[in-house]
């Protein structure tokens, strides 16, 4: 018998809820749309969209709100049709229980800015693109290169983002540059050399043996003493001598020296140095390489002290031999 009680009772609440949600959205169906509440949530101050220009991208959508049933406001329309905007990174349009329209905009965030040929652009995580005017304007990690169906500047966001987790490492690193998808190049903060990490597998591992060069190698031999560390080859460091003079200290009024770029042609020719745990050297023609040891405990010197040490100390002075390449002997 009390099972019984409990059923019929059950039933009855759910044909309840049933007529009354039934009822609410017929009222709701009925009732007048009162305005739209557009909020634009740019916490990072991009300032590439405002509420006016969303209500200008919605176009008859957004006239004369007040004049139209909430039910004749298609929301999911307007949803698409807001992100497929370049400037908006998502949106979310939501019919509120006062008869409001609220829509949430957030802007573009950009993770990287490409230099790709002639122009530029400002990418998201999705690879959404922007492109980069005086209007839109942000700080961002740069990419440069040029990008086709074999590689795009979206497969780089695991290397950006490996990048800036790790505080000395974003703020050492300035740009990369893409030679192909097995030649990628790290640009240093530290004037005078780069730095090849091949492709974008085992991260980790390359950043490693990078930190290792840092404080071993460039405080011993002189920070100008390479123009190119590679670390592509696993278990490998290769550095590579100077084979072109840096440009000397920029003056008040040098300002085309201080605008040209780096020289990474230049700098990827010459002869490749092994360095192995002995601290002995050996130049060996570029290209062939051999397997390097990487277990000898290191002294403990942090990327910050290792571009301050840039900075001051100056590089050995090694003369030059008559076919142009630097002596070999360390």
């Amino acid at each position: 018998m009390k099972r019984t009680v409990r059923c019929i009772i059950t039933l009855l609440l759910l044909v309840y809820v049933a007529v009354a949600v039934s009822w609410s959205h017929s009222r709701a169906d009925e009732m007048m749309c009162r305005g739209l509440h557009i909020e634009v949530d740019d916490s990072r101050g991009s300032h590439f969209v405002t509420a006016r220009e969303v209500a200008h991208e919605l176009g008859n959508m957004a006239k004369s709100p007040s004049k139209r049933r909430l039910a004749d406001i298609n929301t999911d329309s307007m949803e698409r049709l807001l992100n497929n905007i370049d400037k908006i990174e998502s949106a979310v349009c939501t019919k509120l229980t006062d008869g409001t329209v609220n829509i949430e905009v957030t802007p573009m965030q950009p993770v990287a800015r490409v230099f790709e040929g002639n122009h530029s652009y400002y990418i998201n995580k999705d690879g959404k693109r922007i492109s980069a005017t005086a209007r839109y304007h942000t700080d961002a990690p740069i990419i440069y290169g040029r990008f086709d169906s074999t590689m795009s500047a979206v497969d780089l966001l695991p290397l950006l983002r490996h990048i800036s987790s790790d505080s000395a490492w974003s703020a050492l690193i300035t740009c990369v540059k893409a030679d192909g998808p097995n030649n990628l190049i790290l640009v240093p903060m530290i004037h005078g050399h780069v730095i090849n990490i091949g492709d974008i597998n085992d991260l980790p591992d390359k950043f490693k043996r990078i930190k290792r060069a840092y404080r071993e190698i460039l405080p011993v031999k002189g920070w100008n003493f390479y123009d190119t560390l590679s670390v592509k080859w696993k278990g490998q460091i290769v550095a590579t001598r100077r084979a072109k003079k840096l440009h000397t200290a920029i003056s008040a009024v040098d300002f085309e020296a201080e605008r040209e770029a780096p020289d990474v042609g230049t700098m990827l020719v010459g002869d490749s140095v092994l360095i192995s745990d002995n601290q002995s050297i050996k130049t060996v023609p570029a290209g062939k390489v051999k397997a390097i040891a990487d277990t000898m405990p290191r002294p403990k010197l942090t990327l910050e002290k290792a571009a301050h040490g840039a900075a001051k100390k100056p590089a050995p002075k090694h003369s030059p031999q008559k076919n142009g390449k630097k002596n070999s002997k360390s």
